[in-house]
């Protein structure tokens, strides 16, 4: 790219969520004091300031019409309630629009569906914040949503995860245009990771909470929360819920999407979790008492599952307070 000013054009709109507006913006202006020249506009369809997610009042440079007519990059931000913002006419109508003249489209957590409502995502790979994920799949079945990783890039489209994933996008854009010395003199100012360890799930409730309608699933589910650790093989669990191994496959697939044995396990990295959280046990202590039986095997589960290991799990997510300080790299 060659390295004239780049417009970055952050579309905002009512109800937005304040976070996926400043973060991104915060990371652009921020390496402009490194050597990168991006010129960030942040716009309204109408070119009346916004009222954010949080009630607090965002002021823009103007309206969408304002910009100039190639966009370098395009972001388009989120709010919670994404229905509201796809059936917003003049916003999806400014948005597609704006779509056709930009280099680099990309969105933030729930400014998926915005994307999504203008066609730009059809038949790619999409991502959303973790709870959006089911959503935006059922609201448009043209996307392949992935649910785990920050952020997506398919050809010039780039989504990202919830929220503070919109930093993690910026970051990875400004390395994409600047090189990493710049983004890692940005990601160290704003004290935040240059490329976080680990996708969103670890962040995400991850089971599926809604009650299956077969009394048999039902009784598995009961069994295996009540005491993760125990032996749990797919003959026990038949033998619980009253119906054949086989049976049992086929009602937990369709009923949970996933077979017994990965419920189990994803019940004992739950409860691995919470040890790991709250308790003070070793990580040895932990994978007994979760059912994993070694801490390999839990440190295995944990780095294919969730992308760190128990120990960067725990010191990430024990307590806000203490000692726990990051050394730059």
């Amino acid at each position: 790219m060659s390295h004239h000013s780049h417009t970055v054009a952050v579309v905002a709109f009512g109800a937005v969520q304040l976070m996926d507006v400043t973060g991104p913006v915060e990371v652009f202006t921020t390496a402009n004091r490194y050597g990168a020249d991006y010129d960030v506009r942040v716009v309204s369809p109408t070119g009346a300031g916004v009222v954010t997610s949080s009630g607090l009042a965002l002021g823009v440079n103007g309206s969408v019409s304002s910009l100039p007519r190639r966009i370098g990059t395009l972001l388009i931000p989120g709010r919670r309630d994404w229905r509201e913002a796809v059936n917003d006419t003049d916003l999806v109508e400014s948005v597609t629009d704006l779509t056709d003249r930009a280099e680099r489209v990309t969105s933030v957590c729930a400014g998926a569906f915005v994307l999504a409502a203008t066609g730009v995502l059809d038949g790619r790979r999409a991502a959303t914040h973790w709870e959006l994920a089911p959503d935006l799949a059922v609201a448009f079945p043209g996307i392949r949503v992935e649910s785990d990783p920050l952020f997506v890039r398919d050809g010039h489209v780039v989504t990202s995860a919830g929220v503070t994933a919109g930093i993690d996008l910026a970051l990875s854009r400004v390395e994409e245009d600047w090189g990493a010395e710049v983004a890692r003199s940005v990601a160290r100012q704003l004290v935040v990771f240059m490329a976080r360890p680990g996708g969103q799930a670890q962040f995400s409730a991850r089971l599926v909470s809604s009650q299956p309608q077969h009394s048999a699933v039902r009784r598995v589910l009961d069994h295996v929360s009540a005491d993760p650790s125990a032996e749990h093989t797919l003959d026990s669990l038949a033998a619980v819920s009253w119906v054949s191994a086989r049976h049992l496959g086929r009602l937990f697939r369709t009923e949970i999407g996933m077979t017994p044995g990965q419920y189990v396990e994803s019940i004992r990295v739950e409860a691995a979790q919470v040890l790991l959280e709250r308790g003070s046990g070793t990580v040895e202590e932990v994978a007994q008492q979760a059912g994993f039986g070694s801490s390999e095997s839990l440190r295995r589960v944990f780095q294919h599952t969730l992308g760190v290991s128990p120990t960067v799990y725990r010191a990430r997510f024990r307590s806000t307070t203490g000692s726990r300080r990051i050394t730059a790299a």
